[in-house]
């Protein structure tokens, strides 16, 4: 791996391994709330981009009002904080690698389909906020990835070239999205088995956590 100028993580299982919180919460509300009757597995493959493009890809666009939505998905992210709440931390080796990379001079940025609720909730409660220059969340773009919005947006607000930055993903509309704004990303396997990123091209390394001795060779 090339020497990146600029790295840019996405949020929720990248940086803290919480996908089936967000995986139970979801699962929760889209049956016991909204009768949805969709299977644990189907829940998981509609869980990416924001939360309001989730219900509509759910229920078919305009079932609920904009005010609707966004009320259901706040009730979600509450569920979600309090279950989560007592595993709250970042990924094994995370800490050490974020405080290597500010060392290195390394510009760093969050680009998450989470809105700024659960952001703040694990920046603040983890203390890791003052590593990130920039921050773009759903609120922040128009269109969800697997668009490449978030990471150009955030690319831009560093001042970085897209080529010039590594993305951190752990689902495979991140990695579309990185391939869409020409970024090389390395896939943190939280979530997501290898067999399901086959067809990316800009894929540098997989991940467990960041204890990979391959993450070694971006600051050499």
């Amino acid at each position: 791996m090339a020497k990146p100028n600029a790295f840019i993580f996405d949020l929720n299982g990248t940086m803290i391994n919480d996908m089936p919180f967000h995986l139970k919460a979801w699962f929760r509300t889209l049956n016991e709330e909204l009768q949805a009757g969709l299977s644990l597995e189907e829940v998981r493959s509609h869980m990416y981009g924001k939360n309001e493009e989730l219900l509509d890809r759910v229920f078919g666009k305009g079932h609920f009002t904009k005010a609707q939505a966004d009320a259901i998905s706040l009730e979600k992210e509450k569920r979600y904080q309090q279950e989560f709440r007592p595993h709250l931390e970042l990924i094994a080796g995370l800490p050490a690698f974020l405080e290597k990379a500010e060392k290195n001079k390394i510009l760093m940025a969050i680009g998450s389909a989470a809105i700024p609720f659960n952001i703040d909730y694990i920046l603040d409660n983890l203390s890791i906020r003052h590593y990130f220059k920039t921050i773009v969340s759903a609120d922040d773009v128009a269109v969800s990835k697997p668009h490449p919005e978030v990471f150009l947006k955030a690319a831009a607000q560093l001042g970085a070239a897209p080529e010039s930055c590594l993305v951190f993903e752990d689902a495979p509309k991140g990695v579309e999205a990185a391939l869409n704004a020409g970024m090389n990303c390395v896939v943190v396997t939280t979530m997501h088995a290898k067999e399901e990123f086959r067809n990316y091209p800009n894929i540098v390394s997989y991940i467990a956590d960041y204890t990979d001795p391959s993450l070694d060779e971006l600051f050499t």
